[in-house]
């Protein structure tokens, strides 16, 4: 088990009630890793509202920790406000991951779009593997997601995301009203990877052929290493092609690998039932912390 940091709650209301809107969350999570005096990973300082928090960071055999990211309302409602930053220091191994599945539920009349934002410092020769499970948009659910990440010298990334259709078994198929998704991605201060993504299935079907087509998921992995040559990172993109056709199914998933600008490349993934996502993400993560690190990827425990 990694040391034990000091916990902060946020002081003040974790819910709002503007005048003629329904109730909303207002959490904030916050987490500090360093590195202590044997050379280990460890979370120094937390401070949290709910319903975000962590439990504790528990040990990797390569020294870094494995902290599990809580959301204990159960999901994303209408209106809420959740806000995650994480920085990890000079040195710093860190793998973060949920506890299960984002749900995004159904706004209700009234609310504003659920809105989650995030802002990710690594700081020089640090590691993060940002590794949360898919998220799912239930019917009549309104989301944005922010992301934005700062890598410094030598700093490692590796960070997924997947987004499924909806509720299947409740024929929910793309019935949410709009999701929007934005990340930046920067190293020593200059943009490599910029998205903006806005989903609104009502005015633009998905099913189209223009869109999605007959696919239903999709994913999206950024393996990174500010300092990583040309050559390396063509060499992983080559070797990243080959486990993408090899793992395949023909109609059934899609894969594509490019290099970034600088420092890494970007790997996305279609699939029309979402059956195999996990296990090919794991094999790019692997192949990909081979070609960078010289060391494979360690899964997280729960899906050991």
């Amino acid at each position: 088990m990694a040391d034990h940091p000091p916990v902060h709650q946020l002081s003040g209301p974790n819910r709002l009630e503007p005048s003629g809107q329904n109730r909303r969350v207002d959490g904030v999570l916050s987490l500090t890793f360093g590195v202590n005096a044997q050379g280990l990973t460890c979370l120094r300082e937390q401070s949290h509202r709910p319903p975000l928090q962590v439990v504790r960071a528990f040990r990797q055999p390569d020294g870094g920790v494995l902290t599990h990211l809580h959301n204990v309302s159960g999901g994303v409602l209408g209106g809420d406000r959740l806000t995650q930053e994480f920085t990890l220091d000079a040195g710093a191994q860190v793998q973060l991951t949920t506890t299960s599945a984002t749900r995004i539920y159904r706004a209700r009349e009234g609310d504003a779009e659920a809105l989650q934002t995030t802002r990710i410092q690594v700081g020089p020769n640090g590691i993060l593997e940002y590794l949360p499970d898919t998220t799912i948009p239930f019917g009549g659910a309104r989301y944005r997601q922010d992301t934005t990440i700062d890598l410094s010298d030598n700093a490692g990334l590796f960070w997924w995301e997947t987004l499924a259709p909806g509720r299947a078994a409740q024929g929910e198929i793309f019935a949410y009203e709009s999701v929007i998704l934005r990340a930046a991605i920067r190293a020593n201060g200059r943009e490599i990877a910029a998205e903006h993504l806005r989903l609104e299935p009502a005015r633009a079907p998905l099913a189209s052929s223009a869109r999605l087509g007959p696919y239903r998921y999709f994913t999206t992995f950024y393996a990174c290493r500010v300092g990583a040559t040309v050559s390396q990172l063509r060499q992983l993109e080559t070797d990243l092609h080959e486990i993408a056709a090899s793992r395949t199914p023909p109609g059934v998933d899609v894969w594509g690998v490019s290099t970034l600008s600088a420092h890494g490349v970007c790997i996305r993934g279609l699939s029309v039932r979402g059956l195999h996502i996990a296990a090919d993400l794991y094999a790019f993560w692997d192949c990909a912390r081979r070609a960078l690190y010289g060391a494979g990827a360690v899964a997280p425990r729960k899906i050991n």
